[in-house]
């Protein structure tokens, strides 16, 4: 615990690890087979419960609960584990939950992200890089997030499936199927794909010719009328000219669940 600032009230077993520069508020609970890197700060009335490793300088609020057991029946406490990046902003109230012993054993947070007030992650979830979670919003289990996505406030999304790099779900969706790559998802009775994310491609460096080539790969699945199959083949063909467009149909083919159309 070398040059941390623990406050007083805060509880922290002896068995757990703390790095450098490390900051833990009030009343803030840190239990055994914890690890926290070097300049992380976490707020009041925390609680972080291991097996969990937590990475260098992220910033956790008050009152988030990390590490704490799956919310699944079939648990039955085995030994499983957290696993937080680096420079991730956790904000008031968000649930980050342990795996399961039968989904793999691990839940994994990636680096730069944004989770925000009330958000949960549940087991056994893999969580790319530089994504934001608005308020509210919900990854059952087994689910795959890839760099970049977006969730909208009180965006829920169903167990097991896949949301691919650059994606955009909308306030208040509910996504029940895999959606690819750089597609935005919009609330109806369920949520629905409603084009591109242009916005945020553009944000992030992406030319007029990768864009143009990703639009082409939307219509081809969603709005040609081709039935499934046709459309995985003609993305094939189109794959052979944009790395996009190769990411978009190798997301497709990977795909255990129905695709959100």
């Amino acid at each position: 615990m070398a040059d941390a600032s623990i406050h007083p009230s805060a509880a922290v077993d002896p068995g757990a690890r703390i790095g450098r520069d490390v900051s833990i508020g009030a009343f803030t609970v840190i239990g055994p087979e914890v690890e926290i890197g070097d300049g992380t700060r976490i707020g009041p009335h925390c609680s972080v419960h291991g097996p969990t490793r937590i990475g260098r300088d992220n910033r956790i609020v008050g009152h988030a609960a990390i590490g704490g057991e799956p919310q699944d029946k079939k648990f039955k406490g085995e030994r499983t584990e957290l696993i937080v990046g680096d420079r991730n902003t956790i904000r008031e109230f968000v649930t980050l939950n342990r795996g399961t012993g039968d989904g793999g054993g691990t839940t994994r947070i990636g680096d730069d992200n944004w989770i925000l007030a009330y958000s949960h992650v549940a087991h056994d979830c893999i969580v790319g890089n530089f994504c934001i979670f608005s308020n509210n919003s919900t990854l059952a289990g087994h689910v795959e997030i890839g760099d970049y996505v977006i969730l909208s406030g009180f965006a829920g999304i169903h167990q097991f499936c896949r949301i691919g790099a650059h994606a955009f779900i909308g306030m208040g969706a509910l996504v029940n199927g895999d959606v690819p790559p750089f597609v935005m998802v919009a609330a109806d009775e369920y949520g629905r794909p409603r084009g591109i994310n242009s916005e945020g491609l553009k944000r992030r460096g992406f030319d007029g010719e990768r864009i143009a080539a990703i639009k082409r790969a939307y219509r081809t699945l969603y709005m040609s009328g081709a039935n499934l199959a046709d459309a995985r083949k003609q993305l094939a063909d189109m794959a052979r000219e944009s790395e996009d467009v190769r990411a978009f149909s190798e997301f497709i083919e990977r795909g255990e669940r129905p695709l959100l159309r």
